[in-house]
Parts: structure tokens; C-alpha cells; sequence
């Protein structure tokens, strides 16, 4: 379950590949056969994450990530229960005809455990089976992270955890350091809860511990972009050249009228568009590193 370096060679942006990298973005499904509560319709994310996935497999993208909280769990919070609704919206998610990505939120462990949940989602080559890692595509480095973690640093599981308090351990926190300083090439980071805290975004929706990587971040030069979830309603925020662009959750409101995912484009230059679709709104967010 721990981190690795799982990408090599990483090139200077302007030496890119003049193709554009492609990937499909959903975030928050928190697919449960249980009845609607508020705005949550848990059984129409499995039709919702259809429709995404049909339209990712016309558009010819390179790989698609899901942000976290894929599933949600049953009343009784039974774990067989919630382990066959990870297991069907999986399925739906391997219809992809291409990689596939998690990452963790914090329902991934509601009444299950982290070793769990990664036994029963397949992420490609060698992060399969890992909490956080980084893999590269078309020269750039992605970094998935996980803080899924208590204030004492022991890993959510079973629901022992406030969703409030998110915290990264020191040595992902040293693993994500060596990410940034092994390479040159431009990065862009994934991870469930939110690390701009600096935003105005309500606190308990951020990593307790932000900062510390955010610092790394900053400190390294390359990274174009910050993808997360968890804050339904979305947000966007940009600090020193990096942009942190938080995705509506798929969940929210009545299918077929409302829906939530993107299509990101990295250009050669690392501009980045987002095209959104239903509820999820385009953006554009221009690179203004010099790597």
C-alpha cells in the first residue's frame, strides 16, 4: 500500500510530445443501492458513470481517473453489501476501453478496509494495489496521493476516522518530496480531499495538513494543476502558478438532467482545458510556469 516511483525519464516541457494527453475525470459517486437522501441519488451514479463512460470511449483519451468516494455502503453498513456495490460500479468503470485510475476518499473505507478496496479495483502495471503512486503520460508525471490517514497518522478503515480530519503521514509527505525533486518534467498532482485551504474553501473539506505539501509543491517549480473531489459543489483556486480545480461531485441531483464529468486536455505547452459535461463547467487554465 505504500507509495513508488513508477515513471522514469520525465522530459523538459518544451520537449514534449506534440499530441496532447486526453483523460476522462469523474469524482464522487458514492454508488450504493439505498434509497435518495437529499440531493444524493446513490443508485443513479451507475446509469451516470454509463453515459461518461460511453462518451470517453468515443473521444479517444489516453486514460481516465476517478477522484475518489466510488461507492458508498448500505444502512448496516454491511461490508458484503458494500463490497458488491464496489465490485458493480468497478465494473462500470472497466467498460473503458483504456487505463483506469483511483484514487481514495474517505467512503472508499466506510465500513471496509484500505487493503480491501484495492483488492477489488484494478489500477494499471505497478500502482495496482497502492494507496498513492505516480505513473507518467505523454511526459507528464502524475502524482496520486492519499489522506486517508487519522491525526495519530493510522489509515482510515472500517469507519474509524472523521471525515473532517484528513491528514497526509510524514512518509508520504517525504515520498511525495522525492516524486517532485527526481525529475524536470511538469506534474500534475491527484488527490480526494482538498489541499488549497488557503482558497476560503470551508476547512473541513482540506487536508488537516495541506500545507506541508502544498509547500512541496510550490518549492518544486513543475507542477501545472491539483485535480480533487470530495467538495460536491466544486471549487477553483490558483496560488504560485498552480491551479486547483475541485470537480462536482457525479452524485449530486436527479439523472438524466444532471450529471457530472470532464474531459482534461494538456496541450504541448501545458495549457490546460477542461470540458465539462451537464453540471461539470468548462474552464480553461493557462500554464504560467516556466519549466
Amino acid at each position: 500500500m505504500a507509495g513508488g516511483a513508477l515513471w522514469a525519464g520525465c522530459l523538459p516541457l518544451q520537449s514534449l510530445s506534440r499530441r496532447p494527453l486526453r483523460f476522462g475525470v469523474v469524482t464522487d459517486l458514492h454508488y450504493a443501492e439505498k434509497d435518495t437522501h437529499g440531493n444524493r441519488y446513490f443508485r443513479q451514479s451507475r446509469q451516470k458513470l454509463r453515459d461518461a463512460v460511453e462518451t470517453f470511449n468515443r473521444s479517444g483519451l489516453d486514460f481516465i481517473i476517478e477522484l475518489g468516494d466510488l461507492k458508498d455502503m448500505n444502512p448496516t453498513h454491511d461490508p458484503a453489501a458494500t463490497l458488491g456495490f464496489l465490485d458493480d460500479i468497478e465494473a462500470e468503470l472497466q467498460r473503458f476501453r483504456g487505463r483506469v485510475y483511483h484514487v481514495l476518499g474517505n467512503h472508499d473505507m466506510d465500513c471496509i478496509t484500505k487493503e480491501e478496496f484495492l483488492k477489488h479495483t484494478r489500477n494499471p502495471g505497478k500502482a495496482r494495489g497502492r494507496s498513492y503512486y505516480s505513473f507518467r503520460a505523454r511526459g507528464i508525471q502524475f502524482i496520486v496521493l492519499d489522506a486517508n490517514f487519522n491525526e495519530d497518522r493510522s489509515p482510515y478503515g472500517r469507519g474509524n476516522f472523521d471525515w473532517r480530519k484528513a491528514y497526509f503521514p510524514d512518509e508520504e509527505i517525504e515520498w511525495l518530496g522525492r516524486e517532485l525533486r527526481h525529475g524536470r518534467c511538469p506534474a500534475i498532482v491527484c488527490c480526494h480531499q482538498l489541499l488549497d485551504s488557503f482558497s476560503g474553501v470551508r476547512p473541513e473539506v482540506c487536508v488537516s495538513n495541506a500545507e506541508e505539501a502544498v509547500r512541496l509543491l510550490e518549492e518544486s517549480g513543475r507542477v501545472l494543476a491539483v485535480l480533487q473531489g470530495h467538495h460536491h459543489s466544486g471549487n477553483y483556486s490558483q496560488r504560485r502558478g498552480i491551479h486547483y480545480w475541485t470537480m462536482k461531485g457525479m452524485i449530486e441531483n436527479q439523472y438524466p438532467e444532471h450529471n457530472s464529468y470532464a474531459i482534461v486536455t494538456v496541450e504541448p505547452g501545458g495549457d490546460i482545458t477542461i470540458e465539462g459535461f451537464a453540471d461539470c463547467e468548462s474552464r480553461r487554465m493557462d500554464n504560467t510556469n516556466s519549466i
